[in-house]
Order: C-alpha cells, then sequence, then structure tokens
C-alpha cells in the first residue's frame, strides 16, 4: 500500500488527507474516523481521513479518493489557501518510519459517512469535543488551525 523511500536508512511515508467540516445551526462540526492503532491493533484513535499517495497521483487527487473511499464523501469543497502538514515518526512491525501527512480543508453538506474496513467508526464533533477526544497533539494543532481559518475567512 503505498511506496516508501528511504530517509537517512529510515524508511518515509506520505500521506494526504482532509480536515472535513460541516455547518449547522452557525455551529462548526469536524468529521473524525476511528481507526485502530498502527502499533498495537487493541488501540484505538480518532483521526482525520487520510491515505497514501498513490503513483503519479497529486496531493489534492489523493485526499479526493481518501475522501471517497473512506467517508464515501464526494463533491466536497476544497477551501482554497490551505494545506497544513504534521511530521512523526511510527513503529510498524519492530521498525521506524518517519511520516509526512499534509492536510486539506473541505466543507461538506453531507453528514452520513460510508466507512471503509480501515475503520470502526466515526464521529462529528465540535472544535472542543474534537480537542477533548484527539489522542495526538499534532493532529490538535493543525485542527486549531483549520479552524481559526474557518473563522477568518
Amino acid at each position: 500500500m503505498g511506496h516508501s523511500k528511504r530517509i537517512n536508512e529510515m524508511p518515509f511515508q506520505k500521506s494526504v488527507g482532509t480536515i472535513v467540516f460541516h455547518k449547522e445551526k452557525g455551529e462548526i462540526f469536524y468529521l473524525f474516523l476511528l481507526a485502530p492503532s498502527v502499533s498495537n491493533k487493541k488501540e484505538f484513535y480518532f483521526d482525520f481521513p487520510k491515505g497514501h499517495v498513490e503513483k503519479g497521483e497529486k496531493d489534492i487527487e489523493t485526499a479526493k479518493r481518501e475522501l471517497k473511499e473512506e467517508t464515501g464523501i464526494e463533491g466536497a469543497y476544497f477551501l482554497p489557501g490551505f494545506k497544513e502538514w504534521i511530521k512523526y515518526f511510527f513503529k510498524k512491525d519492530g521498525e521506524n518510519f518517519f511520516k509526512i501527512a499534509v492536510f486539506f480543508l473541505v466543507e461538506t453538506k453531507k453528514k452520513e459517512v460510508t466507512l471503509s474496513s480501515e475503520h470502526v467508526d466515526y464521529k462529528w464533533f465540535t472544535f472542543t469535543e474534537a480537542l477533548e477526544n484527539i489522542t495526538f497533539e499534532n493532529t490538535k494543532r493543525v485542527l486549531k488551525k483549520a479552524d481559526q481559518f474557518i473563522r477568518e475567512s
């Protein structure tokens, strides 16, 4: 699934994803998917829809494909001018990986989500609920930037 390059002998992966939101009665709700942890299949965490870049794909193409594959959402509006990065390390099968995840910000009118087999559940959270339920600091940081971007535009 997706190709890995090596940086300083450490495998490197790139993913692209979307921060999906919808507005209802003046409130913003963010979509999070519940996924099993790569390092421990008994642990679960909330994350944005995202996935590996396939050969020849542009970031935006990966974002649209992964959004459709993981949520069933198509035709969402990509907000121009928003593109954020997360860099992190993770362990899989005893090997350390370096990963970069790129995120676009998308608005949808669709609240119904059709999950792929990769995820076990989904939730629409308010900004406050999201911060309480997100495990990783870098995910919180990117959400804060998205929320600020929406409120300012």
